[in-house]
């Protein structure tokens, strides 16, 4: 059984850095894709980056695009997203996601495993 750990959130304050992590388990994630997504209070579930395990070619959102980064280490089974330059629009809980499949997606509803998601603040 699959499963999805997070770790890293907190409060920062605006420009500041923090870095995600996602400890996943239960199976070998070589033909997944993983991904981040988030949800500000009353919003909806928003796509983040993503990855191809066994590649490491990443996909952003837009407005994230340099300014995180997405990354994958194979010997600890663990997906990280360095956040960098945030503000306060980046305030929302963070959920890893995976799902084995071959493409990109932004689509929630395309990812069958999900961790119980991390609390990320960014104080102006």
């Amino acid at each position: 059984q699959v499963q999805l750990f997070e770790s890293g959130g907190g409060l920062v304050q605006a420009g500041g850095s923090l870095r995600l992590s996602c400890a996943a388990s239960g199976r070998t994630f070589r033909n997944y894709v993983m991904a981040w997504f988030r949800q500000a209070p009353g919003k909806g579930r928003e796509f983040v980056a993503a990855i191809k395990w066994s590649s490491g070619n990443t996909y952003y959102a837009d407005s994230v695009k340099g300014r995180f980064t997405i990354s994958r280490d194979s010997a600890k089974s663990t997906v990280s997203l360095q956040m960098n330059s945030l503000n306060p629009e980046d305030t929302a809980v963070y959920f890893c996601a995976a799902d084995p499949k071959t493409y990109f997606t932004g689509a929630p509803s395309e990812y069958g495993y999900w961790g119980q998601g991390t609390q990320v603040s960014v104080s102006s």
